[in-house]
């Protein structure tokens, strides 16, 4: 900057400056907006209505009889991997006058363990 007067020289740094903040609020604003994005996807995410699909579904199940129990159990597995990319793995104990069931549910993304007590 050599050649160029003191009033050129502002107008230069000052350039600098304006494109310096317009980087630096760019920056901000793609970050916020990530992680907005993110904390939606994570809410969405969560397979609320299949659970209790599948769930409601396996607590019928382990009032049937035994021969028609082991079909529909094996059908609910099935179903549950082809349909919603999903491993459903249960357990059905009964223990006096209370049903025990043991329910794992697993997509990949989410996790969910419960075990149910019939009343």
């Amino acid at each position: 900057m050599a050649g160029l007067n003191d009033d050129a020289q502002w107008i230069v740094l000052m350039g600098f400056l304006v494109s310096f903040s317009l980087f630096f609020l760019a920056m901000v604003l793609n970050q916020s907006v990530v992680v907005g994005q993110t904390t939606a996807e994570a809410v969405s995410e969560f397979p609320k209505d299949d659970i209790r699909g599948v769930r409601g579904v396996i607590i019928q199940s382990a009032y049937m009889d035994n021969p028609d129990r082991t079909g529909v159990q094996n059908d609910i597995r099935t179903l549950s991997l082809i349909r919603q990319n999903s491993v459903v793995s249960f357990s059905n104990t009964t223990n006096g006058a209370y049903t025990y069931i043991e329910i794992h549910y697993n997509n990949g993304v989410t996790v969910y363990n419960e075990t149910w007590r019939s009343p």
